[in-house]
């Protein structure tokens, strides 16, 4: 019997009853955006709906998803293999299961630098599951590759994106990277947006990097610096020339506390 990952966060970060998550995700997206087109790329946060989901739901509502999206995210537990690829069985969220796309997670496996099988890993993560009731309720036939980072160093980051985008250059038909990240942590609303915007600049440069080395040299708390750093060398090895901002945002917004944020970024890749 394939396996199948259960739904963690269901009911804390997003609605665990259909209807409620359905009414949630047609307020959010029922509306044809005139912009939605394929897209190579996107990135967008995690946290829970109410605080980081509408600046999420902005991007995903101009993209057009494809048979396959390709989910890097950041390992908050720090659990599994360092590259830890979710390769074979589904996931199963309210909206119903969601298939992996076995042929092309075991090309990952086999051409992809330190990628290992490792479904345990993603238990109790919930940085990917987050972001399927947006591709379901796009794309209600949608296969996922699901790989889960934890600390790389730069130098091994941008061989895995040679090395993926090798791998997508030659796949029959390319899938939407998808890159999850929160940015600062648990600041002021000015120390996010100081510590945050320089970070977003290259984000949108395709500069892999210049936003790597920028997080790390003024100590960031940007969760998922290495999956984003592993998607932007990805995307410059697909002829991506840069990104577009779609919205910046703050959990300030909703609890009225400025005090202590923290802050989210959507951004988009053709």
């Amino acid at each position: 019997m394939p396996q199948v990952r259960q739904a963690l966060v269901a009911g804390s970060f997003y609605p665990a009853e259909p209807y409620r998550l359905q009414a949630w995700l047609q307020q959010q997206l029922a509306v044809p955006s005139s912009s939605a087109a394929p897209a190579l790329g996107l990135v967008v946060p995690h946290a829970g709906y109410v605080y980081s989901g509408a600046i999420a739901a902005a991007a995903f509502a101009q993209v057009a998803v494809p048979p396959v999206v390709v989910l890097l995210g950041p390992n908050h537990r720090g659990r599994g293999a360092p590259a830890a690829l979710y390769d074979q069985g589904g996931w199963q969220t309210p909206l119903g299961p969601v298939a992996v796309d076995e042929a092309l997670a075991a090309a990952v496996l086999a051409e992809v630098p330190g990628v290992a099988a490792d479904p345990a890993a993603h238990a109790g993560e919930h940085s990917l599951e987050v972001m399927l009731p947006f591709l379901q309720w796009l794309r209600p036939d949608v296969r996922i590759v699901p790989l889960m980072l934890q600390a790389w160093s730069l130098a091994d980051l941008l061989t895995m994106g040679q090395a993926l985008a090798s791998l997508l250059q030659r796949w029959p038909q390319p899938p939407l990277l998808l890159a999850s990240s929160d940015m600062s942590h648990y600041v002021t609303v000015t120390a996010a947006r100081a510590q945050d915007l320089p970070v977003i600049e290259r984000l949108l440069a395709l500069d892999a990097a210049g936003l790597y080395r920028q997080v790390h040299q003024a100590r960031v708390s940007m969760c998922g610096v290495y999956p984003v750093t592993l998607l932007l060398a990805t995307l410059a090895g697909l002829g991506c020339r840069g990104g577009e901002l779609v919205r910046y945002g703050h959990s300030g917004e909703v609890t009225g506390d400025e005090g202590s944020v923290v802050a989210y970024v959507s951004a988009l890749f053709r």
